[in-house]
């Protein structure tokens, strides 16, 4: 099969497209033809090395962990999926990722596909929105009523994050350009701060979860919008332990969990129309395709997610 590795860390560069042996799956997985996978910060930050003490994987590394496709071989252990159906997933973190033709499941993170959903917007899906999803409800018990900050609303995860706090019943702030005015509005976003204008930490006070997906300075500023005992939650850097407890308010870092039951909660909405992927730019599955999308990733400027079509004809 195709598939886009690194051989070592570095820039984007190091996308090289190889020939390399089909997976072969266990009892418990199924095999899956891939019709489109996601970039996601993860991905170049392992390429450049930020992340090799956390995952000390060998290479070559296939990067990468969002999925959509079809079934094509299942375990014998299976009884959830058959051959053809339609599915997607955030595969368990490993060194053999999506940029790949076919990739190798377990089937407990394996879900069906709504059917009036694309490929495409199938696999922007899982890895953001499952991290706005335990970030909001496992983390910071997000509840009906309670006030919630998202930070960068217009990215990837923050247009998951909005949808989910909007269909939880959170008041929702969030902060974006003023360009991303429009399409927060549009996700059901209460309060928009255009970040180029106004100071969050200066127009809101006594929010109940802050989800930090920035780090810096922003992430610090948090602090100062949460209520007693109110929610900081980042996906980005490890909280200051004696900053919150000075503030009076939990702090944590959350790395991301997949999990199949959470991804099918999600699917779920996206069936009735609650959530959608918003899909920024869709990119070819090639060693040039998947630089480029890397590239624009980095920008941090991407509106919502950025897809790449492996096989394009049957999405």
């Amino acid at each position: 099969m195709k598939a886009v590795v690194i051989e070592q860390y570095g820039g984007k560069d190091q996308l090289k497209e190889k020939d390399i042996p089909t997976p072969q799956i266990n009892e418990d997985q199924v095999l899956i033809e891939s019709h489109a996978t996601s970039i996601n910060p993860i991905d170049w930050k392992v390429r450049e090395g930020y992340l090799k003490d956390m995952l000390d994987w060998d290479f070559p590394i296939i990067l990468g962990w969002d999925v959509s496709g079809v079934v094509v071989n299942t375990g014998s252990n299976v009884t959830k999926f058959k051959k053809g159906d339609q599915v997607f997933a955030r595969p368990a973190t490993t060194p053999n990722g999506t940029y790949a033709e076919f990739v190798a499941v377990e089937e407990h993170l394996v879900t069906s596909i709504p059917e009036q959903v694309s490929f495409e917007e199938a696999a922007a899906a899982p890895l953001a929105a499952l991290t706005a999803w335990q970030c909001l409800f496992e983390v910071a018990n997000l509840q009906k009523g309670q006030k919630v900050l998202i930070h960068a609303g217009s990215g990837g995860v923050g247009t998951y994050a909005i949808q989910l706090a909007k269909w939880a019943g959170a008041y929702v702030a969030s902060t974006a350009s003023s360009k991303n005015k429009e399409l927060l509005e549009t996700l059901g976003v209460d309060r928009f701060i255009n970040y180029e204008e106004e100071a969050f930490d200066e127009v809101l006070k006594d929010y109940d979860v802050v989800f930090d997906t920035l780090g810096g300075e922003i992430h610090d500023r948090s602090y100062n919008v949460l209520k007693q005992d109110g929610h900081l939650v980042s996906v980005t850097k490890q909280p200051d332990e004696e900053l919150a407890k000075q503030k009076g308010v939990n702090a944590q870092f959350v790395f991301l969990n997949p999990d199949g039951d959470q991804l099918a909660k999600i699917a779920e909405l996206m069936e009735k129309g609650e959530v959608k992927s918003i899909v920024d730019r869709t990119f070819t599955f090639s060693e040039k395709g998947i630089r480029d999308a890397h590239e624009l990733s980095e920008t941090h400027h991407a509106r919502g997610k950025i897809v790449v079509q492996i096989n394009p004809l049957n999405c």
